[in-house]
């Protein structure tokens, strides 16, 4: 007997463009690989983590993070693991899964006997819409919303990139790396001689948290929200080439169904795994060390750590990815789907409404116009509410998975792209 929920769907999803060819809904349950879904789970938690430390108003920050220059030792502990295994290396995480997800759509269309003007429909709808969620997203709750970011690299990769040959993807991969490592090299032999300039002791960061999370009128935050959105999501997005590289992988990686089929890949996720992780954790590690105060820099060269953490963390995030999926197999193969495992899964199943819950917790908890907590706490403090806010959410997504309902967000973007 056929479902009446997998009816409404096909309904939902029958035209998705001006021509009039059959169109399939969006992948099943038993259609979705564990790796994918296991690796957004967990790595929303370390979102979380990576995230609240921007509500910190209280307190002076670093040039190239949000973390305090002071605290405790269990402060200076907590800034050290971040800084060094999560600041710059989630995202990427999520853009290659973003990347891999495209693939797997167009996979499915495709199969199902659509057009590619259909499938291509469908994706810039979910594009341009996903710009928009990342709008409203800034506006009302957090200036830092990668969401519109995503959508906005999904438009122009698609475009140019989703069709083209395997070497094509590769070698564009290979020569954004080359550049943003380039750029580092050259900042690095220039690091010595740049001269201390008062502007930088005076400046802070490049994003204030005070300005942001520090305004007590809602209204005026929201317009400093919208100032500073458009220029994280094209900066983040487009211009840092992380992003754009990591989508690039994931076309190949996703061709190859890789997180589908881990055993058939066993030896490149393990490779990818160590040498990932390790690359990923070995560049963090100079800008931990001197933001606890191990090394001395002077805040006119700690900027070197903005191009350093970001081209180590496009290796560090495909090292997480390999993780997760080596992992994933691991649980499937011993059948150890419990509780906890369920409920990560679920989370990220659901990721776009838990990234979005997430700034329904904290910005009014921690902003200046809510309660305002983020005035007082500190790096092990904040560390602390990003896991109980996470927590909570990944119970509440838990009920929705033993339920069979979809995640808000996922049910809205999903009827506005399928139409």
């Amino acid at each position: 007997m056929t479902e009446p929920g997998r009816i409404a769907d096909t309904a939902d999803a029958l035209t998705a463009s001006s021509t009039s060819a059959l169109v399939r809904g969006p992948s099943t349950a038993t259609e979705r690989a564990l790796a994918p879904d296991l690796a957004r789970g967990f790595m929303l938690l370390l979102i979380a983590l990576a995230n609240t430390p921007w509500y910190l108003y209280g307190q002076a920050s670093g040039m190239t993070s949000a973390h305090p220059i002071d605290g405790s030792v269990v402060d200076r502990i907590v800034q050290f693991v971040l800084i060094t295994a999560v600041d710059a290396r989630i995202y990427p995480l999520f853009a290659f899964l973003f990347g891999y997800g495209i693939v797997q759509l167009y996979r499915r269309q495709i199969e199902a006997g659509a057009t590619e003007q259909a499938v291509r429909a469908i994706l810039r709808r979910r594009h341009w819409w996903m710009i928009v969620f990342g709008a409203v997203h800034a506006a009302l709750l957090w200036f830092g919303d990668i969401v519109g970011a995503y959508g906005l690299v999904g438009l122009i990769m698609v475009a140019i990139f989703l069709r083209r040959m395997d070497r094509t993807l590769i070698v564009w991969a290979a020569v954004l790396t080359g550049i943003l490592t380039v750029i580092t090299l050259l900042g690095l032999v220039a690091l010595p001689f740049i001269p201390a300039d008062p502007a930088f002791e005076q400046g802070g960061g490049f994003v204030d948290p005070a300005a942001l999370s520090g305004e007590e009128d809602y209204l005026a935050s929201v317009l400093l929200r919208l100032a500073t959105w458009p220029l994280i999501a094209i900066g983040q997005g487009i211009i840092g080439l992380v992003v754009p590289t990591m989508i690039l992988l994931a076309f190949w990686a996703a061709r190859r169904q890789i997180l589908e089929d881990p055993r058939a890949h066993a030896r490149l996720l393990r490779r990818t795994a160590v040498i990932g992780v390790a690359v990923g954790v070995v560049g963090g590690l100079p800008n931990a060390l001197t933001h606890v105060g191990v090394f001395e820099l002077g805040p006119h060269q700690s900027w070197i750590f903005t191009l350093t953490q970001s081209v180590t963390g496009i290796f560090g995030g495909l090292g997480y990815v390999a993780v997760f999926t080596l992992l994933a197999d691991r649980l499937q193969r011993a059948g150890a789907m419990s509780g906890p495992v369920v409920a990560i899964k679920a989370v990220g199943k659901r990721s776009l409404s838990n990234y979005l819950g997430q700034s329904v917790i904290f910005a009014p908890l921690l902003s200046a116009w809510g309660i305002g907590l983020g005035a007082d706490l500190n790096s092990a403090g904040v560390a602390a509410i990003a896991v109980a806010g996470w927590t909570v959410l990944a119970a509440v997504t838990y009920l929705y998975e033993r339920r069979g309902w979809r995640g808000p967000a996922e049910g809205l973007l999903r009827r506005l792209a399928y139409r």
